[in-house]
């Protein structure tokens, strides 16, 4: 797979997959007393101290502004692609099955689990700064379900577009909202489906390989604690 990189975010030592395509980042590297065998999202123009609220999208920056090739993407140190099978090259966009919320609106889900500032101030700065994006932004908070985990591949020149709006509305929100753990890290899951929706990009779903079991009982708790609470 020639001309393909896809970042895996880790921010510690991991028996990770062994592709050729893929491109260990230590992310979170600045505020990390270890010294991980991978690049560190740390070096050159970065956000790396800001990893304890971007999350995954540190080492996503440190590659829109250091990497190049045909196709970028992005995926965990636990959590990648299934790519057998999928010649990449015919597709502008690959992207995980999206999840189902059922019950929820996307703003709703977001309302009860991490408030709706973000996404208010959000809103906001598209109105002002990308007014062409606000209808596609509201279907998408109506919807109920949407592309999480922050994990694309793109073709170049779409993987840089949508860098450059994804971490300017980031940035402006955080202006305004300060710091709060893990929150552009989900704010910017929200913001993926806008940017494909009003760009009309056509994409591909894959299944992901988990390398770790998912804690089902208690992501359903604690998705019925935050409903009760409201």
């Amino acid at each position: 797979m020639s001309g393909i990189k896809i970042v895996v975010a880790t921010h510690k030592e991991y028996n990770l997959l062994n592709q050729e395509y893929l491109f260990p980042i230590h992310v979170g590297a600045k505020l990390s007393s270890i010294d991980l065998s991978y690049q560190r999202d740390d070096e050159g123009d970065n956000i790396s101290i800001k990893n304890k609220y971007y999350c995954e999208l540190t080492g996503l920056y440190w590659a829109y502004k250091h990497l190049k090739s045909d196709y970028i993407g992005l995926c965990h140190y636990r959590r990648y692609f299934n790519l057998d099978n999928i010649q990449i090259n015919n597709y502008d966009v690959i992207l995980p099955k999206k999840r189902n919320y059922y019950i929820e609106t996307v703003y709703s889900q977001f309302k009860h689990a991490h408030g709706s500032l973000a996404l208010d101030l959000a809103r906001k700065t598209i109105q002002d700064k990308y007014p062409e994006y606000l209808i596609y932004f509201d279907k998408q908070m109506n919807k109920r379900s949407l592309h999480i985990y922050n994990m694309f591949i793109m073709k170049y020149e779409i993987f840089l577009d949508y860098c450059e709006f994804l971490f300017n509305i980031l940035n402006d929100v955080e202006k305004n909202l300060g710091n709060i753990d893990r929150i552009y890290g989900f704010l910017g899951e929200r913001l993926l489906d806008v940017y494909l929706m009003k760009n009309n990009i056509q994409y591909k779903e894959v299944d992901l390989i988990n390398t770790e079991s998912i804690n089902w009982p208690k992501k359903i708790s604690n998705f019925l604690i935050r409903k009760i609470k409201g």
